[in-house]
């Protein structure tokens, strides 16, 4: 265990030193998030309050937690996503910031499950989850805990879709924060995060040149817009696939081809999906493409991709470099699978920079003081943070970017808001 008494299962403690520095460089471009952390030291807003965090165990994460830690929350960590988690910065949390850390990359399924059930075990009063899989599995399995639970907060499409099913069934016995719906989050977090990481994992993991090739981007949700907007600005022709007529509409207008993705997959050199939801590229599909066409997900989970029809249908699978898997097909043609169709801007590359998990994480540490405040006062539904925080958070961005904007006189406010002035 070194020298911490804290319990915790990570890859290596010895890695702790590079890890420090690597959570201190991305608090060097996290200023909102340090302002908070240093009101949150003064004032302890979370004293005493049992956390857990389901999150992506990345550089940027670790500061969200000490953040949590400054304010007074008792909190664990474990691991969203397998193959994100940074194991270095997992073993400085342990060891520089005493902040119990189970999760180390690569992790298994029934790894990841114990470590969700290691986190219920330390009988929560707040969840800051990724997916919803810890408050789906905390009222499935253990119903009797959510009497201690305050609230819970979620920044994913996927989760918030999860927490909005469960208020539909009657199951939502606490108030649910939809970070992700916040526009400091989904605004800049989805679409110029994820648009600017995920083509870094494309690139990391391939090495391709983007420029000339037929990028097909699957789903124009925020995470789509930004997927594709940096896609055409590396010199890809860019093909969007849709279910939603007005997404649809929306990235024609945008310059973008649309068409089906029965279509799509014929045209396609690099697959990218981002949608939320599953088999979007199913066998017909996969038979379909190139020889040697490139498919990744950086949507939330990697059954986007229906892997495991495409391995029935395949010869043997070779691992080419890290993160690159060749599927080789019995028809005799080939796909490449990226981050074994996990999301690929965190399997691949680090996800996204620090500067705009800024906002996001600022978003969650205020929405978890928002619960802590309010506790007992509101209603048991899926709701997002009142408008005020949004605007407090982007002015303190502006702020750090030492970016000015005008004000309303109090004639323009008298104006917008009285319907006797005429116009």
């Amino acid at each position: 265990m070194g020298k911490t008494q804290i319990k915790y299962e990570i890859k290596d403690i010895n890695l702790a030193e590079a890890g420090k520095k690597q959570i201190s460089w991305a608090n060097s471009d996290m200023p909102v998030l340090q302002q908070i952390s240093e009101r949150f030291t003064k004032e302890k807003p979370l004293k005493g309050i049992r956390a857990v965090a389901c999150c992506h165990v990345t550089k940027e994460t670790a500061n969200l937690a000490i953040a949590l830690k400054e304010g007074g929350a008792d909190s664990i960590l474990i691991a969203s996503n397998p193959l994100s988690t940074q194991d270095d910065v997992a073993a400085s949390l342990v060891k520089d910031y005493d902040i119990p850390v189970y999760a180390y990359k690569g992790e298994d399924t029934k790894t990841y499950n114990k470590h969700v059930q290691i986190a219920l075990d330390h009988k929560p009063q707040i969840i800051i989850d990724d997916g919803s899989d810890v408050v789906a599995t905390l009222l499935k399995e253990r119903p009797d805990q959510v009497k201690d639970l305050i609230g819970t907060t979620e920044e994913t499409t996927t989760g918030i879709v999860r927490l909005q099913a469960m208020q539909k069934d009657g199951k939502l016995n606490f108030p649910a924060i939809a970070v992700n719906d916040s526009q400091t989050k989904h605004f800049f977090d989805n679409r110029y995060g994820t648009g600017q990481s995920t083509l870094d994992g494309v690139i990391r993991a391939t090495n391709i040149l983007l420029a000339g090739k037929n990028v097909v981007v699957v789903g124009y949700g925020w995470c789509g817009k930004g997927t594709a907007m940096r896609a055409r600005g590396l010199g890809a022709n860019v093909i969007v696939t849709e279910v939603n007529p007005v997404k649809a509409i929306e990235a024609v207008m945008d310059g973008f081809r649309v068409m089906p993705m029965a279509e799509a997959a014929k045209l396609g050199d690099v697959f990218i999906t981002v949608t939320g939801n599953r088999h979007v590229i199913d066998l017909h599909h996969f038979l379909e493409m190139k020889d040697g066409a490139v498919v990744c997900n950086s949507g939330h989970f990697d059954l986007e991709l229906n892997l495991d029809a495409l391995k029935a249908e395949t010869k043997d699978i070779t691992n080419i470099r890290p993160f690159l898997e060749s599927y080789n097909l019995k028809n005799g043609k080939s796909v490449l699978v990226l981050g074994e169709g996990r999301l690929v801007n965190l399997a691949a590359a680090e996800g996204h920079p620090a500067s705009v998990m800024d906002m996001s994480f600022a978003n969650q540490a205020l929405a978890v003081e928002y619960l802590v405040k309010n506790r007992g006062k509101l209603d048991n539904v899926v709701q997002t943070l009142p408008a005020e925080t949004d605007m407090n958070i982007a002015k303190l961005k502006l702020k750090s970017m030492g970016v000015e904007i005008d004000e309303l006189t109090p004639e323009m406010v008298e104006y917008l808001n009285s319907w006797q002035i005429g116009t």
